[in-house]
């Protein structure tokens, strides 16, 4: 049997791993404001921009990096591979390709709320 110092201990163990488990899971997502943008120059990573594509530009991500991107408005999802910097704009997290932004369905609205996360 458990004396109450080491039953309190447990607890307060217990407690603290799932709050660990709680801030990892939601550090994985991210919540904003996405917009759209079609440009036919190059990106920050040096390619070439392809609205058709199914990428994206954030301001610190590393190139490459993939994120299954949800729209929160109407639940739809993709997948981008983040090619670019920005956005520049306050208030936004993402600068989605037009065929990303298509695919999410907010292409007449500009913008929208999303989530975020690392694929």
């Amino acid at each position: 049997m458990m004396k109450p110092k080491q039953t309190a201990l447990v607890a307060v163990t217990v407690a603290a791993g799932l709050m660990v488990g709680a801030s990892t899971s939601s550090a994985a997502a991210q919540c904003g404001r996405a917009s759209w943008y079609a440009l036919h120059s190059r990106t920050a990573s040096g390619e070439r921009m392809n609205p058709s594509a199914m990428t994206a530009a954030h301001r610190t991500l590393p190139f490459g990096t993939k994120l299954k991107v949800t729209n929160k408005n109407n639940g739809r999802s993709v997948v981008v591979r983040i090619n670019d910097r920005g956005p520049f704009i306050k208030g936004r997290v993402l600068d989605l390709s037009k065929g990303a932004a298509s695919q999410l369905g907010f292409i007449g609205s500009g913008h929208t709320s999303v989530c975020m996360a690392r694929v």
